[in-house]
């Protein structure tokens, strides 16, 4: 009723609730953690399935022995772990659906901000680090982590908190000719990894995991667990890819797998400055998103020594470009296709080796030859550095010229890092407005860009600013108007929410850049479901502002 209650009320009862919202504000600011904590404690058991109870050893405070490890458990990167990054109040693991929904419940009555946390990679901290709003805690959703595959229906209902690498594994024991088009990394969450996309080798033969997504679980803002039906399409469309935490909190994720043989082909062929990279890569971009579907060859780019690997001299170092790929099928086929389409590589039989799909996965993410697969159960990532990260597409060939301006400021840096995705097949055939995430026809390949660094007092601001003038320098040879960047790769320098503040305008900044067309879109599934942006960080979707006239336009629009 409160929807066509007319302006004047609107804002004389807008204005009470925020007095009051600011009140309970600064009397829980000025109470202790430890109380905090207990006031939480207490307001989850009331509102949770009493059969799962007690909630012993599943909260975690900054004075608890655990509380640091737990913290930095799957947290990649170390920028967010020093010292003077602001910590939570205390770090919550449920371990049942109806805790989480007691979570949105009892934050919303006790004004504490959350972050989700399922895998810990994002690029920026996002989910256990909040810059803007104090207090907040992290709800840690790595004791969910159930994933039940049907092979007889082709589907499989996965929790959040199981990593990317424990579904491929559990798909691989139930069959050896199923799999599904997700991430290369295997210690990516799957919670927040679907949110943003996810892509990987599959990608050209049966486009982002988002496409192949059947239903899902979420918690909305209410506390309520909503599935495909009750939520409705609009809002099933938006977490498909529309970045994660804006709109509820995933539980489950309803996937549908994909036929794989049983035998797959992969191949790493490395080639020099010296031995004609750059003429290489060129040709690799003006044949990469063509090539047949069942083909996958992605360009990992770094500098070396000019006598191999490692850094090095700065004036005698090299680019190394490794030029990795994933075939659906076997070698003697796979060498055909070369031979046609890119016989430029050189690629030989001896440098192929046929292997199954889950052996395939372990390849790709550089796991030893011979790890048993069930290395993927134990989730946690190996890989922490200081890093900052940024993304581009690319829709038309950098020339050689480009090409040989990056490598003089990549052998400039001391380690980075630049990953080139292709594009193509399937991702080419998927409407750009199907799903929120846009990048699709026109696009040849996708770029991360990194630098690493080992010493953050001492080498963060250099690092920074090579990244930046990196990224500024590839800006005529990117995609344009908007320059196009990867949600999942968070990138703050292209813009933040304020703290307290949604502003529709400012955040078209990062929001266009990720989305594109479709950010009008999500603004509005956000209004509609979150009109008071309960879900949010420094990168959210935003709603739109309080006001009867455009929440009844909105229902005419999105409906």
């Amino acid at each position: 009723m409160a929807f066509w209650m007319k302006p004047s009320m609107r804002v004389l009862i807008l204005s009470v609730l925020l007095i009051f919202l600011l009140q309970s504000e600064s009397s829980l600011g000025a109470s202790d953690s430890a109380s905090t904590l207990e006031s939480f404690k207490q307001c989850v058991s009331l509102n949770s399935d009493l059969s799962v109870l007690p909630l012993s050893n599943v909260f975690f405070a900054p004075k608890d022995s655990s509380f640091t490890s737990i913290l930095q458990s799957s947290a990649q990167n170390l920028r967010y772990l020093v010292p003077s990054a602001p910590k939570p109040e205390f770090i919550f693991t449920p371990l049942h659906d109806s805790h989480v929904q007691a979570t949105v419940i009892c934050s919303k009555q006790l004004g504490l901000h959350l972050r989700i946390r399922s895998g810990g990679h994002d690029y920026e901290g996002l989910s256990y680090v909040s810059e803007n709003e104090t207090p907040f805690i992290v709800v840690d959703l790595s004791n969910l982590r159930a994933v039940n595959v049907d092979i007889e229906d082709n589907t499989a209902w996965i929790q959040s908190g199981a990593t990317i690498g424990e579904v491929y594994y559990r798909i691989s024991q139930k069959s050896k000719v199923h799999g599904f088009p997700a991430g290369l990394c295997t210690s990516l969450g799957i919670g927040g990894h679907i949110t943003g996309g996810a892509y990987g080798s599959l990608m050209r033969k049966y486009g982002l995991g988002v496409d192949n997504v059947l239903d899902a679980k979420i918690v909305d803002v209410h506390g309520k667990i909503l599935d495909r039906d009750s939520m409705g399409e609009n809002l099933f469309w938006a977490i498909r890819g529309g970045g994660g935490a804006s709109f509820g909190i995933i539980l489950w994720w309803k996937i549908k797998l994909v036929p794989v043989p049983e035998k797959v082909s992969v191949f790493t062929v490395a080639k020099t400055l010296e031995q004609g990279a750059t003429k290489l890569l060129y040709r690799w971009q003006q044949v990469v998103d063509k090539l047949d579907e069942n083909l996958f060859v992605r360009t990992i780019i770094q500098t070396a020594s000019g006598g191999g690997s490692g850094g090095g001299d700065k004036s005698q170092r090299t680019i190394v470009t490794a030029y990795q790929g994933l075939f659906l099928g076997g070698a003697d086929k796979l060498m055909g296709v070369m031979e046609k389409s890119f016989p430029e590589l050189g690629l030989t039989k001896k440098d192929c080796t046929e292997m199954s799909w889950i052996e395939s996965v372990l390849y790709i993410a550089s796991f030893p030859a011979g790890t048993p697969p069930e290395v993927l159960l134990q989730g946690k990532s190996t890989f922490k550095n200081y890093f900052k990260a940024k993304s581009d597409f690319v829709r038309e060939p950098i020339p050689e010229t480009g090409l040989e301006g990056l490598w003089k400021r990549m052998t400039e840096e001391d380690s980075p890092l630049t990953i080139w995705t292709p594009y193509g097949g399937m991702m080419s055939k998927v409407s750009e407005s199907e799903t929120p995430f846009p990048h699709r026809n026109g696009t040849v390949f996708m770029i991360q860009w990194l630098s690493l660094w080992q010493d953050e007092e001492k080498d963060s601001v250099k690092h920074f600013d090579w990244i930046r003038k990196v990224y500024s320098y590839m800006a005529p040879y990117v995609s344009k108007f908007p320059r196009e960047a990867y949600v999942n790769y968070r990138d703050l320098d292209l813009g933040m929410n304020k703290k307290n503040e949604t502003n529709f305008i400012e955040s078209g900044g990062f929001g266009n850049r990720y989305f594109k067309a479709n950010f009008d879109k999500l603004v509005l599934v956000k209004t509609m479901i979150d009109p008071d942006n309960f879900f949010r960080h420094e990168q959210s979707i935003p709603p739109l502002p309080n006001s009867s006239s455009q929440r009844i336009s909105l229902l005419h629009v999105i409906n």
